[in-house]
């Protein structure tokens, strides 16, 4: 980013604030762009497995579960790149990549090819988001990082709410072509979007060789337990109210959904004016008592009382957590400190919908038993690390 003067003037002649603001809507129209082109393929590749590529079951889990391992290795490095030698450099490549992706669906190599194109999209993935979120640590302003750091995470998960949407519907109207040059030319776009955008003053400085750094470790832990409330959300609410004899359980993954943007739009602020530790530990609560009351639920109002407030809950808990991280990391491990943090929300999915599975086996209400503990037990971990590490921001910022 440009520098300010004292005069609180960019160089460039904006306002300082004028300029990491539009910085930040240009980086979430990228991400936005970028996952829902990754997003657009997910309600077709079960299918083309399945009655295509000659694949079953495991094939489809395998081609999914390619792309995240190679994302939880990939974005600590992906995050020392972009602090080593730019995030505008890193997030363009990681386009790119997502534009060979998209072509990559359309050539006829079957199953091994398709595992290597979600293989690479694993490297692209882990590029555009991480090199993003170095990208918008290092241009907001100290007092707003949380709130800032919420924003683009929504951009993500925007994403992947349209992108199935789009996927579905130019599948039925043009077929699997269209979807794949849907997923090839959207990250073009973004990728020429990138190349518009100021690059970052920091690229360039040493970096650390941890992987992991310390930083990142605590949060992570509080992350990937947090996680697992979302994977019981989306794997077992159906199927738990199903059982009681309660329809519509499908419609709890959208509330969750409204609560979780809703709150982060509305109180994103809250990790940087109240203190992450405080937040963190509020969040945890929250979240638990959502997953408890969808718990208990025999009817479909109390269920959908419990999904917004899990989803209220557990939306300010990732940026409340990166605070900790960005505050505590030292300036040549904060790239990979990021990209190590993000690693263990998919390390945490992984895991937790393997271990929600054989707690299902037992009883659906014991899944949410479970997920409610570890929620609460996310958010002690998480005012644990504010405290240990010494975090500036998990105390209130006077000034924000």
């Amino acid at each position: 980013m440009t520098r300010a003067d004292a005069s609180g003037r960019a160089l460039g002649g904006q306002p300082a604030e004028q300029r990491w603001a539009a910085t930040l809507v240009g980086l979430c129209a990228v991400l936005l762009l970028t996952f829902t082109a990754f997003g657009a393929v997910i309600p077709v590749l079960p299918p083309l497995v399945l009655d295509d590529l000659g694949g079953g079951p495991l094939a489809v889990g395998a081609v999914f579960a390619a792309s995240g391992f190679v994302a939880i290795v990939g974005r600590p490095y992906a995050g020392r790149a972009a602090q080593r030698w730019g995030s505008r450099r890193v997030m363009g490549i990681g386009c790119l990549l997502a534009a060979i992706v998209g072509a990559g669906y359309a050539l006829p190599f079957g199953l091994p090819g398709l595992y290597g194109t979600r293989l690479l999209l694993g490297v692209a993935e882990s590029a555009v988001f991480t090199a993003g979120s170095v990208w918008t640590v290092a241009l907001a302003p100290e007092s707003r990082r949380g709130q800032l750091v919420g924003y683009y995470g929504l951009a993500m998960w925007s994403g992947f709410t349209v992108g199935p949407l789009v996927g579905s519907g130019l599948l039925a109207e043009f077929g699997h072509s269209a979807v794949w040059w849907f997923a090839a030319v959207t990250p073009l776009a973004a990728a020429a979007l990138v190349t518009r955008l100021p690059a970052v003053a920091a690229a360039g400085q040493a970096t650390s060789r941890r992987v992991v750094p310390r930083a990142a470790l605590l949060p992570g832990v509080a992350l990937a337990l947090a996680a697992f409330g979302y994977a019981a959300l989306i794997g077992f609410v159906v199927l738990h109210l199903s059982a009681r004899g309660v329809a519509g359980g499908g419609a709890m993954l959208s509330l969750f959904g409204a609560a979780y943007v809703t709150v982060r739009l509305v109180a994103g602020r809250l990790p940087d004016r109240l203190g992450a530790r405080r937040v963190a530990v509020v969040c945890g609560a929250v979240e638990a008592a959502g997953l408890l009351l969808i718990m208990i639920a025999d009817a479909w109002w109390l269920a959908a009382i419990g999904a917004v407030v899990m989803g209220a809950g557990f939306t300010l808990l990732y940026p409340a957590l990166a605070l900790i991280v960005i505050a505590s990391a030292p300036e040549n491990e904060r790239g990979a400190a990021i990209g190590a943090y993000t690693s263990f929300w998919d390390l945490g999915l992984g895991v937790a919908g393997l271990a929600a599975g054989a707690v299902a086996a037992a009883s659906y209400p014991a899944v949410f038993a479970v997920a409610a503990a570890l929620a609460a037990v996310a958010g002690l971990v998480g005012a644990k690390a504010g405290r240990l590490t010494g975090a500036r921001h998990a105390r209130p910022d006077s000034s924000a």
